[in-house]
């Protein structure tokens, strides 16, 4: 399997840099029976049943990038120099991973400030990244981040425009409560309060997972032989109460159809064994075309980047032709891809018909 194999030429234009309005206006491309069918998001009951249960992610996006600054001084005198930090993962000694621009003209132990309450000392780097140290832990930790912090956009609208104060609200799943997160399950953003009460009300189930989407979503695959890819690795736990649920569904005959990739390689980590059990730690889960699925009877996803690991996974579900048949008719159609855009309801052959 080549990285070529999951490339497309996707028009810039197509790249979305803000959500619908409100969220569940955004389009919805339904991939059953062998056809494909243009919808919107709020039209998901009509492709749902009585017994059927999205899996949604509750992880929540922490404001993780911070605008700082580093006393210097020079022949010039004390001045202030810009230093950019974004939040990755907290560290076993109550500090934080973080990537740091620029790296190189700041040293070790020199602090860094976000606001005159605010501050961090770099202890260590390593591999690119750094460790920071804060002054404040906690709930006053949680505030000053929220406070100074702004959302963690992903590089392709960070590189259009700035994040601002309504990502901090677009940015975020209505459902968002467990935070640790520093990129939204994006498939989920699609929700509001009226969709989800509709869904409810046909019989759909909900059940809550909780994955801590990483910064490693975003890192592109370098090898060209696609099986010599190693994953990043991202924290989730499936809680007895969600398994017992999905096992339920399962042992009815209902679909089981997760809200996102996060959601799916959360579930089919927890499912390894062949069915699904309750399940909290690191995986590095690696999907691609020729897994075996124990869990997922479908997907609803947003559209993804060429020659990425999520490509891979659609396409390990759907297959890679039926994919690309699918992204065609996306494109064509001016769907809007990638976190702020349209999404898609991918459900394979066997599991396509409806009641």
């Amino acid at each position: 399997m080549k990285l070529t194999d999951f490339d497309f030429e996707l028009p810039d234009r197509l790249i979305a840099t803000r959500p619908a309005v409100p969220r569940s206006a955004s389009r919805l491309l339904v991939a059953q029976a062998g056809q494909i069918h243009d919808a919107h998001c709020l039209d998901l009951p009509n492709w749902l049943r009585s017994g059927d249960r999205l899996v949604l992610n509750d992880t929540k996006v922490i404001p993780a990038r911070l605008q700082g600054w580093r006393h210097r001084h020079g022949a010039q005198g004390a001045t202030r120099a810009a230093i950019e930090v974004t939040l990755l993962s907290p560290t076993a000694e109550g500090g934080w991973s973080a990537l740091l621009k620029p790296l190189k003209k700041i040293h070790d132990g020199e602090e860094i400030h976000f606001s005159e309450t605010f501050s961090a000392r770099l202890e260590t780097r390593m591999d690119g990244q750094v460790k920071l140290s804060f002054n404040l832990q906690g709930t006053a930790f949680d505030a000053a981040l929220a406070e100074c912090g702004l959302m963690p956009l992903p590089p392709y609208i960070a590189a259009k425009r700035p994040a601002d104060a309504q990502d901090k609200v677009d940015y975020q799943t209505i459902f968002a409560r467990t935070p640790g997160a520093v990129a939204a399950p994006t498939a989920s953003l699609h929700f509001d309060a009226a969709l989800l009460a509709r869904l409810q009300q046909i019989g759909v189930n909900l059940s809550f997972v909780t994955l801590h989407v990483g910064a490693g979503t975003f890192l592109p695959v370098k090898v060209d032989d696609v099986l010599q890819h190693k994953m990043h690795s991202e924290w989730g736990r499936v809680s007895a109460t969600a398994a017992v649920e999905i096992a339920a569904t399962k042992a009815a005959g209902g679909r089981v159809i997760p809200v996102g990739t996060t959601a799916l390689r959360l579930i089919e980590t927890a499912a390894r064994s062949g069915s699904i059990a309750a399940w909290e730690g690191a995986t590095d889960i690696f999907i691609y075309p020729g897994f075996t699925f124990q869990v997922c009877d479908g997907l609803m996803t947003n559209f993804h980047l060429p020659k990425s690991t999520l490509m891979m996974l659609v396409s390990a579900l759907m297959g890679q032709s039926r994919i690309k048949d699918i992204y065609a008719h996306a494109i064509g159609g001016d769907y809007r891809f990638f976190s702020y855009g349209d999404s898609s309801l991918l459900l394979p052959q066997k599991n396509a018909a409806l009641l």
